[in-house]
């Protein structure tokens, strides 16, 4: 994950005038949307303007394509013996198969990811640079584990069923794997850049070869702790294209048209004639997972999403503008920020507190989750079985309820991001 402070341009375009609005007619101060169109203009004119805003982009869209996954195919379901159990919709409605290719985008993150710290490295000086990152990892985790310890410990003394404390714990430590693999890539990132291209060829074939052996030899137990090995060679693939782009690979459109349609036939071939699942999320009861660990469909099924991900970065710098480019005065004199500025402003204010969100997405679901099973007994979408349609709709209604805690929770803890990266420059 890369820093995403934004710091006053260079040479601004306008000379700054009190309180970061570029220079030009004042929002007005009393009335809420002046105050917001200034906000919206402030971050805008803080942004760099040589950095790709499209990156940032992707990095909150597949940020946000986690957090609505793991919300919408994860139910925390109460059982006949009081307990809280972890159980998948998919599972009980296949037809929802099709929402684990749009919410689960983690090759584009580990795509970004590769792409921002090829860039950033400086050629010399590993260990500062290394330090600066797991610094901006680690510490956020800390914070997390430190609460959840003394939370797990609150619940056993007052007699919750070890079942519950179990899933509750799993479902927050579920994401800290992801977190784990990207820092070991991280720090294999010297290695990556001499060679990236042919280290991504290497991991997919590692996966492809571990896969093989797990169908020929009927899932036997050593295989599959050897075949663990795809978790960090599976995620290695899109990390080095990332790598690749960082170094000019990707600059025509042709590359991107091939990693997505061949990943796409890729994937459909696997799936309708190799036996791999359709969904590309675990699914309880699944006699395979293509995410536990990482199967040769869900590299492939990558590829085609690093594909998608270089078509679109240019409409998405169009849709999110350069710096000042955009600001158009009102009827009124005032100066209005554009929709173009609105979406990049809530991009930057995902991307300053990124990691928080990720690790406290889960939190925010299994607050609620428990305080309204505490408040007002079993309610429908939230503790039932996710085994009816009528379960997405209302699950989706909740989900707003998940978001509005995660604003908080962010509000709260997002402050240990921001101390774990001061002083450090902006990565676009």
């Amino acid at each position: 994950m890369a820093d995403v402070r934004l710091l006053p341009p260079a040479e601004p375009r306008t000379a700054p005038i009190s309180g970061g609005v570029p220079a030009g007619p004042r929002p007005a101060g009393p009335r809420a949307a002046g105050r917001l169109h200034a906000l919206v203009l402030r971050i805008d004119a803080a942004t760099p303007a040589g950095r790709d805003r499209a990156i940032d982009v992707l990095r909150a869209l597949s940020t946000l394509g986690v957090v609505l996954g793991h919300w919408l195919v994860t139910a925390v379901t109460l059982r006949a013996g009081g307990h809280l159990m972890n159980e998948s919709p998919l599972s009980h409605l296949p037809a929802l198969t099709p929402l684990s290719w749009v919410l689960q985008p983690l090759a584009i993150f580990f795509f970004v990811g590769g792409r921002v710290a090829a860039r950033s490295y400086p050629t010399g000086h590993y260990r500062p640079w290394l330090a600066q990152r797991m610094r901006r990892l680690l510490r956020p985790v800390g914070t997390l584990l430190s609460l959840w310890i003394l939370v797990v410990l609150g619940l056993a003394a007052a007699g919750v069923a070890h079942e519950t404390i179990s899933t509750l714990f799993n479902l927050v430590l579920s994401p800290l794997w992801f977190l784990l693999v990207f820092l070991v890539l991280t720090a294999l990132t010297p290695l990556v850049r001499r060679a990236p291209g042919r280290i991504a060829v290497v991991a997919c074939a590692v996966v492809a070869v571990l896969d093989a052996a797990h169908f020929a030899g009927g899932g036997a137990d050593w295989i599959e702790t050897v075949r663990n090995v795809n978790v960090l060679a599976g995620w290695l693939v899109p990390y080095c294209l990332g790598a690749v782009w960082a170094a000019g690979g990707f600059a025509r459109s042709r590359p991107a048209v091939l990693l997505l349609g061949g990943g796409v036939l890729a994937t459909a071939a696997l799936i309708v004639w190799g036996s791999y699942p359709a969904s590309m999320v675990g699914v309880n009861g699944a006699a395979m997972s293509n995410l536990n660990p990482l199967s040769l469909a869900a590299v492939t099924f990558g590829l085609a999403q690093c594909g998608a991900a270089l078509l679109l970065c240019g409409p998405l710098r169009r849709l999110v503008g350069r710096p000042g480019a955009a600001a158009r005065p009102a009827p009124d004199r005032r100066l209005r920020a554009t929709p173009g500025q609105f979406a990049w402003a809530a991009v930057a204010l995902m991307n300053t507190s990124v990691i928080t969100v990720f690790l406290w997405h889960q939190t925010a679901m299994i607050s609620v989750t428990a305080l309204a099973l505490g408040l007002d007994g079993p309610l429908f979408g939230l503790h039932t079985a996710p085994d009816t349609p009528a379960w997405v709709p209302v699950r989706l209604l909740w989900m707003v309820v998940f978001a509005v805690l995660l604003v908080g929770l962010c509000r709260a803890f997002g402050r240990v991001e921001h101390g774990a990266r001061s002083g450090r420059g902006s990565a676009a």
